[in-house]
């Protein structure tokens, strides 16, 4: 029995008490969130909303087990939002695929979730029309050709089946049910809709694959709902992934109880907290950066100092010294020296003091 069978199905439940500072939680780090990025520059909300969306892009199809290039993402995300995209690589059609549904979830969110809609993120996510190896229907409600539709996992031969599907026949009634909810019901707690939606979307399982990021790109929409901002500041996914096990485990004992998925509600409130809370030293990363650039825009520094200086500002490995320099801006030991000695004089970096073969050089950034 999974909750579609229930002769309550669709109709879920929940205790508002065990919700209710969930809920408050949620909305007060939303409100705080929104105030801040209020706030700031133009400029730096660009940046906040460039690197929530990567990020986002990025760790939704991780959950899946698909990695993208997170610079290739990032060059289609600023490409599509007018932003500088300059030095960043060309993104693949399959990047190019999830950036398109993603941003359309999230920029678009007013507009209404329809079949159409909904086949076209399909579509986007799987261009060649193959999932890996297999050949898939894609931009189209699934059918039971191949038998029904199954979420498994272990080799082949010792299978666990950790989901059945409804099948086929069903899908236009349970999907059209779907979509008349998501696009009427005003009465329900906008950040509860998200997580119904996600697990409704993903329980009804439409697609022959892709169905995780689109239930995902599905509550990313109704939060933007909920924000009423189509700049996205957290990441939700990025806090699924770092759950991952606990992500697909709740999923699997909510979709095997009954229509009280209270416990559902709660896990997904704890993450969605947990992307809040997040954000802050994401923010404060950027309102430093911003700083920085205020505090040296009369600094003169040639193509190869800035080229480091943002990725030293960025998610920079390692330590700093004169050979990783020449060989990260490919030119000679004796022009990195040169180049680090001129940053050292005004200021931009600071011996660590470590000694050793090589001196390390940390950037001397500003306090907020």
């Amino acid at each position: 029995m999974y909750l579609h069978h229930s002769k309550d199905w669709p109709n879920f439940k929940w205790d508002n008490d065990t919700l209710l500072p969930h809920v408050s939680k949620v909305r007060d780090l939303q409100g705080r969130l929104i105030g801040r990025m209020e706030g700031m520059g133009f400029e730096l909300r660009e940046e906040a909303v460039l690197e929530t969306l990567t990020e986002d892009i990025v760790r939704t199809s991780e959950i899946e087990g698909e990695l993208l290039n997170p610079l290739e993402v990032r060059s289609s995300v600023a490409r599509r939002l007018g932003m500088d995209f300059s030095g960043l690589p060309n993104a693949s059609r399959v990047v190019e695929g999830v950036v398109e549904m993603m941003l359309d979830a999230t920029q678009k969110y007013k507009e209404a979730l329809t079949k159409d809609r909904l086949c076209g993120w399909h579509a986007s996510l799987f261009p060649a029309g193959r999932s890996r190896m297999y050949k898939i229907t894609v931009g189209a409600w699934r059918g039971d050709e191949g038998g029904p539709m199954q979420v498994v996992s272990g080799p082949m031969g010792r299978e666990k089946v950790h989901y059945t599907a409804p099948e086929a026949t069903r899908l236009e009634e349970e999907m059209n049910k779907f979509m008349e909810w998501f696009n009427t019901d005003k009465n329900m707690e906008p950040v509860i809709k998200s997580a119904i939606a996600h697990l409704w979307f993903v329980s009804i399982h439409p697609f022959d694959d892709g169905n995780g990021r689109i239930a995902r790109a599905i509550a990313d929409n109704q939060l933007a709902r909920a924000d009423r901002t189509n700049q996205r500041f957290y990441s939700m996914s990025a806090q699924i992934m770092k759950s991952k096990n606990g992500y697909y485990d709740i999923l699997e004992s909510t979709q095997k109880g009954s229509m009280d998925v209270t416990q559902w509600l709660v896990w997904y409130f704890e993450r969605l907290t947990e992307a809040l809370e997040a954000t802050d030293e994401a923010l404060s990363k950027i309102l430093v950066k911003g700083k920085f650039w205020e505090l040296h825009k009369t600094t003169q520094f040639n193509e190869r100092q800035v080229e480091m200086i943002n990725k030293l500002q960025g998610d920079f490995v390692g330590k700093l010294h004169s050979s990783k320099w020449a060989k990260m801006t490919k030119v000679h030991r004796d022009t990195a020296l040169r180049d680090i000695q001129d940053l050292v004089e005004k200021g931009v970096l600071l011996d660590t003091g470590e000694g050793g073969r090589s001196t390390n050089y940390i950037l001397n950034l500003p306090t907020l």
